[in-house]
């Protein structure tokens, strides 16, 4: 996870480029990785914890829907994106467990990115007690962060 959120910050400084997270499900530990990241001070913007649909829906922009969806996800990125100024954002929504939540499986996650062009998200359905399910959250999140590179250099 360290070196994932490196080679994020790493790109994002080669670009010029600022990020920003907006986190439900994983309280917080997706901004604390990219905090450890070296010279974060440079490009993380920083994050919202959102946790109840309340704050979900009046800070980032969240319609009327399943908290564990793709709308969610799309809207809670796009929202912190467009809150921080940054260039792009990644946010992360879903069921942790051990139970489930709204007709939704414990493990089941949705991860997003915006970018001021565009945005994406995956859908994973993720294993082990909830600590697992969040650590691979995160890791998805970086990761689509990593990959979106791409979208940057063509």
């Amino acid at each position: 996870m360290i070196t994932t959120a490196a080679d994020v910050g790493d790109f994002a400084e080669r670009h010029g480029l600022t990020v920003a997270v907006a986190e439900s499900l994983t309280g917080g530990n997706l901004a604390a990785a990219l905090a450890a990241a070296p010279d974060s001070a440079q490009w993380f913007r920083g994050g919202v914890v959102a946790y109840s649909v309340t704050v979900k829906q009046s800070v980032l922009g969240v319609p009327d829907v399943p908290v564990v969806s793709e709308t969610a996800a799309l809207a809670m990125a796009e929202g912190v994106r467009a809150l921080t100024d940054a260039d792009i954002a990644a946010a992360t929504t879903g069921v942790g467990g051990p139970g489930d939540q709204d007709g939704e499986p414990a493990g089941s996650v949705w991860c997003a990115v915006a970018t001021r062009d565009t945005s994406w998200a995956v859908h994973r359905n993720f294993d082990g007690e909830p600590e697992q399910v969040l650590e691979q959250s995160v890791q998805c999140a970086l990761e689509m962060l990593r990959e979106s590179e791409k979208r940057f250099t063509g």
